[in-house]
């Protein structure tokens, strides 16, 4: 993830999403179908499962996408598995970076995110040699015309949440992420829309990446965010606006 404010990163993959709806679809399908064979297809037990859910609601990921999704996680219907695979190295300027995957092919996913790194000036490192450096944490974000700051202090923080911090245009919330869905749901019994959401793994410290670095860092990112194997990146490095 950027070292910028979470919301930024965000708002970014938002964009993305708008750009290839399909693929996102597809990312978020194979999440359920984990979530699904992991801990059943009732997300009222199985709290993977409930967040998958409401990413794919705030994605618009149609009905049937989802109920075929799930049915293939529970062993309804045929067809490979997928697992769930974490990849831990280093980006340009000794940033750290984590590509999770959900994959039917390990081989396959290990020889694509190794060849991203090496391509840019990275390398793969062992499990655990940059996870340390992160934690999972839910972000809500809020824009600042759909209610005042009082009420998104009052109504967050009762729900349990860590902090909110006021930006020029949204709140931006942070949450536990066993808390992350009570606030969301405080948030909308009181008719406050959320304007974007997600629980993700945030950097405790950044790196400075400029020049040349930043822009291996980009396309590092980008080529690991392509490959249709790959669900979620996260790195710790702050690069430039311009980047």
């Amino acid at each position: 993830m950027s070292g910028h404010s979470k919301w930024e990163n965000i708002r970014r993959k938002k964009g993305k999403t708008d750009a290839i709806r399909a693929k996102i679809t597809t990312k978020i399908s194979k999440e359920i179908t984990i979530a699904a064979r992991m801990g059943g297809g009732d997300p009222t037990g199985n709290m993977r499962l409930k967040l998958a859910l409401t990413k794919a609601k705030q994605n618009n990921v149609p009905k049937e996408n989802i109920q075929r999704a799930i049915a293939k996680g529970v062993g309804a219907a045929s067809g490979a598995g997928f697992d769930e695979v974490t990849y831990e190295g280093y980006g340009p300027g000794g940033a750290a970076v984590i590509a999770i995957c959900n994959t039917d092919n390990r081989n396959r996913a290990a020889a694509d995110v190794r060849h991203a790194f090496t391509h840019h000036g990275g390398s793969i490192g062992t499990p655990g040699c940059v996870s340390w450096m992160f934690k999972k944490k839910g972000t809500i974000v809020v824009d600042k015309e759909a209610t005042d700051e009082d009420t998104i202090m009052m109504i967050a923080l009762d729900a349990g949440a860590e902090d909110v911090n006021v930006g020029e245009d949204s709140y931006e919330i942070t949450t536990a992420p066993e808390d992350f869905l009570t606030v969301s749901e405080a948030l909308e019994k009181e008719g406050i829309a959320v304007e974007a959401s997600e629980v993700s793994l945030i950097p405790d410290n950044t790196v400075v990446l400029e020049g040349d670095a930043a822009e291996k860092m980009n396309k590092l990112t980008g080529e690991l965010e392509d490959l249709d194997d790959i669900q979620e990146v996260y790195h710790n490095a702050e690069l430039p606006d311009e980047e």
